[in-house]
């Protein structure tokens, strides 16, 4: 490249012969003196080697030629200032290139280097030739590197040395030698020609914006060596790194042609700063929507405290997506639970707070809750008050005692959304979360709405593959995504592990794949709609206890569970986070729709249930369940009693208020009872008798007695004792015989007969 050509630029300074008004005795500035009226100048008009030339006798310590034009000076522009001289007389004086560097503002760029190397004279009349190359990067093979502060040079020469020699100079040459340092018609730019220094101490920002500014659509290229940037970059050109930035924590970077993963490891030197600078720019940022890891392995040895890393900011409402790639964890004790034990007090009045905590300071937000009482399943702290010396919990606790002594663990996660106050619309696409039994997966935000989670694998989680700690599992959406438990030689009952768990209502579960945790999913919230689920919790005990695959911790549910695949595990619904667990008013257990799903068991204990509730209190009942359309299945060992049933461990339900179930059209294989509301029986009626009592305990929903017989159709004629076909008609006493589960027909006289009777567990 050669800007004399490609830019016009004139950089040649005129010959001595045509007068010296122009070439200053001092720096080149206007009004300097000049070599015009100087004694010791004279023109020579025909040298025999320079032709016409001038000729200085040295008087002074630093006899000073300098061009009093402004020679420019551009980003990417280097010159090559050269002279030839030859001593006549006297002395021999040393002779070196040198120049002015001036700014836009006419000030000396102070601290750059404005004289070349020196060469001295050692015989008469020998021609010497002395140059220098003059530019704003500091590249090897340039002299004097002025910086992009540089606009323009006074260009010329320096005699030092002795004086009283007679010399003679032939004209000033400037020429753009740029083209040594690039090849022809390239297609970057280079940092350090606008002033880098890669040294890791200079802030070389302005040359990074200066390159990508006239980089004009080309590549901007970073050489070897360490690059401080001082404060926040913007490039918006496309960028290659050999060398890497070090940037404050607080300075964002915005690669805006690299916006991935792979430009920003890079640009770091590392992986793990690539993704923690490219996640504090995504939520900074309009121009990308997305993140994408490229595919890449990410090793982490602790957690990745996002807000944190963003630091500007704990609520975003746009969407943004992180997508592609492997966060692994590596052996740290970084990754260690923080565990704290504090004495507190509990008040149902306050169902969500626990008072009296000493050291408040220590307990730390998003920490799972335990106690020996009245604490459900995935309850965590959300706030604390220091000064008052209590904390605030995501969902009530439950009949606690007043006092009693409280475990706080913090889990650690791969990805930590806590931080966050609010934050919606956030995705996390086709990530594996390799957790590897040393840490927990993705923790939810502490607000927010419409969090989703697609595509992604969950392997070997310690403690939690997703936790919501808050409520910004609002609207959560998880979908076609695996969890592998970290506990898959582990008997069930002696499991830890979760898949996931929500707060607050309408989450959206599809899809998804769990294999032998604790829980698949612990869901706090209502409005949800669960489908394509398969979720495994088996073990190799013979006969062995099993474990609820979901938990529905409240009972007013509204809940819809679709074509899901429930393996060795059940569901089981109950009030465990009602400080006042007994039914006081309100629908009770209402609003779970079970349909179409698969209900699959093999070695298990026969008294398992697939479908349990389990009241925490009394005057409980069911006001609106249904079941249809399922398979329950029980295969190796002996047969499940039943597919439904009431752990009573608190509580039992009030089956005399069941209202609006439905069980019908499920398939029943290896299973002794085949539940069924309403149900249609064959009775056969051998012996003429005024009382048929049909006996419904084998298809009884939960035990529940016969509320009303709802239809009777006689197969066949009806015959009184004496073998005569009578025409009458019976009523029904449901209600009757053991638990009330017989429905009795009455009839005027003896009848003898076969009828399809229906019956009604509930009103």
């Amino acid at each position: 490249m050669n800007q004399v050509i490609t830019d016009g630029l004139v950089l040649m300074p005129p010959a001595f012969a045509n007068g010296l008004s122009v070439w200053s005795r001092q720096d080149g500035r206007p009004g300097s003196d000049t070599w015009a009226t100087a004694p010791n100048a004279a023109l020579v008009a025909a040298d025999a080697d320079f032709g016409n030339c001038l000729e200085i006798v040295k008087t002074e310590a630093t006899t000073r030629l300098r061009y009093m034009g402004q020679t420019p000076i551009l980003p990417g522009l280097y010159l090559r200032v050269s002279a030839r001289i030859k001593v006549l007389s006297g002395n021999f004086p040393s002779v070196r290139i040198a120049a002015w560097a001036g700014s836009t503002s006419n000030q000396n760029v102070g601290g750059v280097v404005q004289a070349g190397p020196s060469t001295t004279v050692s015989a008469y009349g020998a021609v010497v030739t002395v140059s220098a190359i003059i530019g704003t990067g500091a590249r090897g093979g340039v002299d004097m590197a002025w910086g992009p502060q540089a606009a323009f040079g006074h260009m010329g020469l320096d005699l030092t040395g002795p004086n009283g020699g007679q010399v003679r100079i032939e004209s000033i040459t400037i020429e753009d030698v740029t083209s040594v340092f690039f090849r022809k018609m390239m297609d970057w730019v280079d940092v350090r020609d606008f002033g880098a220094r890669g040294d890791g101490i200079t802030d070389d920002r302005d040359a990074f914006v200066a390159a990508d500014a006239a980089a004009a659509g080309r590549e901007v290229m970073v050489p070897a060596g360490n690059y401080f940037i001082g404060s926040s970059l913007t490039i918006n050109t496309p960028i290659r790194f050999e060398g890497r930035l070090m940037m404050p924590d607080g300075a964002r970077l915005a690669l805006n042609r690299n916006f991935d993963l792979k430009g920003y490891a890079e640009a770091m030197g590392d992986d793990v700063l690539g993704l923690e600078k490219g996640l504090q720019q995504l939520f900074n940022q309009s121009d990308y929507e997305s993140f994408d890891l490229c595919g890449r392995r990410v090793l982490l040895d602790g957690p990745l405290d996002v807000q944190a890393i963003v630091g500007n900011r704990n609520t975003y409402a746009n969407r943004r997506v992180l997508r592609n790639g492997q966060l692994a964890a590596q052996n740290n004790p970084a990754w260690a639970d923080e565990v704290h034990t504090r004495s507190g007090t509990w008040s149902a009045s306050d169902a969500r707070r626990i008072t009296g905590l000493s050291n408040v300071a220590d307990i730390p937000v998003g920490a799972l809750v335990t106690a020996g009482q009245g604490v459900g399943r995935e309850i965590y702290v959300t706030s604390k008050d220091v000064a008052g010396g209590r904390v605030t919990l995501s969902g009530a606790l439950r009949a606690a005692p007043v006092t009693q002594t409280y475990t706080f663990r913090r889990f650690k996660y791969l990805l930590d959304f806590f931080g966050w106050l609010n934050l919606q619309r956030f995705i996390v696409s086709d990530i594996e979360f390799l957790c590897a039994g040393i840490c927990s997966g993705l923790n939810l935000p502490r607000d927010g709405l419409a969090f989703q989670i697609n595509d992604c694998y969950f392997t070997g989680p310690k403690d939690r593959a997703i936790t919501s700690a808050g409520e910004g599992c609002q609207g959560l959406q998880i979908d076609r995504c695996q969890f592998l438990s970290n506990e898959q030689d582990i008997a069930a009952p002696l499991r830890t592990t979760i898949a996931f768990n929500a707060n607050v209502s309408d989450i959206k579960v599809r899809d998804n794949r769990a294999v032998r945790f604790r829980h698949f999913g612990v869901i706090a919230g209502t409005g949800n709609i669960l489908s394509g689920n398969h979720f495994f919790q088996g073990d190799g005990v013979t006969d062995g206890p099993r474990t609820a695959g979901l938990v529905l911790t409240d009972n007013n549910i509204k809940t819809t569970f679709e074509g899901n695949y429930v393996d060795n595990c059940y569901i089981e619904w109950g009030n465990e986070r009602d400080p006042a667990p007994n039914f006081t008013g309100g629908l009770s257990f209402h609003g779970l729709s079970l349909d179409g799903n698969i209900f699959f068991s093999t070695g298990s204990a026969p008294w398992m249930n697939f479908i349990l509730i389990k009241p925490y209190g009394s005057g409980h009942f069911i006001n609106g369940l249904t079941v249809t359309d399922n398979l329950f299945k029980k295969t190796t060992g002996p047969q499940l009693l039943a597919v439904e049933g009431i752990d009573t461990s608190f509580a039992t339900l009030d089956l005399g208020r069941t209202a609006d179930m439905l069980f019908s059209g499920n398939t029943y294989h290896g299973i002794v009872k085949r539940t069924e509301n309403p149900v249609t029986v064959r009775h056969v009626q051998g012996t003429a008798s005024s009382v048929w009592n049909v006996d419904l305990s084998d298809v009884s929903p939960f035990g529940s007695e016969v509320r009303g017989g709802i239809s009777f159709l006689a197969e066949g004629p009806l015959r009184s004792a004496s073998n005569v076909i009578i025409y009458v008609t019976p009523y029904a006493e449901p209600g009757q015989g053991a638990g009330g589960r017989t429905l009795r027909m009455r009839w005027q006289q003896d009848v003898r007969g076969t009828a399809q009777i229906t019956a009604r567990f509930d009103v």
